[in-house]
């Protein structure tokens, strides 16, 4: 069949790659700031990249926003501003466009929020990652319990009542009773989504090669458990791994790309995913390094490729079992351009195994499947 992108929602991620420090467990492409940011010359270079990727958005309203990074709250609401009002010149913003900026609760950044809020931006995702002052010295952070809480009361104040709150636990030698106290004041803020999530050592990172003393996988699962037990008795849904939300709140930005959509990808290192006219998907990435990408001009695109039909039913599982509801099975032919077949046997075989829900209408993992997702995922690996 032959793939209609009319039909595949459009969704925008800007990179912006600075920040003040670089956290010892972060391998995301971000690079500390030294000096002045190039903040008029960094969203120049953004508009002209978006100009650039114009006919690949074949007349799509973008439904979503995302501001990642580094540190996007860096860069001062005039900039953003600026950015939001010409990019939505130059391709349509839904009438209901969420727009998200990730922001550092540091005082600086706090103080903007009123400004951010003005500028079109609708939801905050703030790096809270725990309300312990050790555990925050351990993780490198630059902001303590104080400013954390401060800047959750400066959002709400600036109007900000749609916001996301990051938390780890399995944090350098914490016990069950400090991860739940950590998540239950972290609750009682009343954030309307929370990124949940496990410290975990990622390669090219100090951490990694120096890795601190983190709780054994025993007490991480025991931590797990009860983080799911707890974020559920105070009314917050699991709808992805690490991704809690209060009814309707969920982030609608990341699921598109968990339901295999349309993203543009714009900004030092930024990659996307767009199918094209003919049916073709493509993945794209930009220069990674922030002058290298600022120097590029016309040739900002570092990469582009093709997905194969052999790599494409794993793509999508990839993202679509990430989800507790999984999605309808309708979504594959109407994402991949491939018929159902192509996955009949791979699906049958995780049914079997117990890892793949049996709802013949859904491609939804069981809780065992949640549970092993690599080895669900293994099942679709092309041979």
């Amino acid at each position: 069949m032959t793939l209609d992108p009319q039909k595949i929602p459009l969704s925008l991620y800007v990179h912006i790659p600075w920040c003040v420090r670089k956290c010892p467990y972060c391998d995301f492409n971000s690079h500390e700031q030294k000096g002045a940011l190039p903040e008029q010359a960094y969203v120049d270079a953004l508009l002209e990249d978006l100009q650039s990727d114009i006919a690949s958005a074949q007349g799509r309203a973008v439904r979503s926003v995302f501001f990642g990074g580094g540190t996007p709250s860096l860069f001062s609401p005039e900039a953003i501003g600026r950015f939001l009002e010409q990019a939505d010149r130059l391709l349509p913003f839904a009438s209901d466009v969420e727009i998200t900026l990730e922001a550092n609760p540091g005082t600086t950044e706090a103080k903007r929020f009123a400004g951010y809020r003005a500028a079109g931006v609708n939801r905050l995702s703030m790096g809270i990652q725990s309300l312990d002052d050790r555990k925050l010295a351990a993780l490198g952070r630059i902001h303590g319990r104080a400013e954390a809480l401060a800047a959750v009361h400066g959002a709400r104040k600036a109007g900000f009542d749609n916001f996301n709150l990051d938390l780890m636990y399995a944090l350098p030698e914490q016990r069950l009773q400090q991860a739940e106290t950590d998540l239950r004041e972290l609750l009682a803020l009343q954030p309307a989504h929370v990124s949940w999530y496990q410290l975990t050592l990622e390669p090219n990172t100090l951490f990694y090669r120096r890795p601190p003393p983190l709780p054994d996988d025993d007490l991480a699962g025991d931590i797990m458990d009860m983080g799911l037990a707890v974020l559920s008795e105070q009314g917050y849904q699991q709808y992805e791994i690490s991704a809690h939300a209060q009814a309707s709140r969920e982030c609608r930005h990341n699921l598109n790309y968990w339901e295999f959509g349309d993203y543009l990808g714009i900004g030092a290192g930024a990659h996307a995913k767009l199918t094209q006219a003919d049916g073709r998907i493509l993945r794209i990435t930009r220069q990674r390094h922030p002058q290298g990408y600022l120097d590029a001009g016309s040739e900002r695109v570092s990469s582009t490729r093709e997905l194969t039909p052999e790599e494409l039913p794993v793509e999508f599982m990839l993202n679509v079992m990430r989800l507790n509801e999984g999605v309808a099975v309708d979504m594959f032919e109407g994402r991949t351009g491939l018929e159902l077949a192509a996955i009949a046997p791979p699906v049958q075989s995780a049914r079997e195994r117990g890892l793949l829900d049996s709802s013949p209408g859904r491609l939804r993992p069981s809780a065992l499947g949640r549970r092993f997702l690599n080895e669900l995922l293994g099942i679709f690996e092309p041979d």
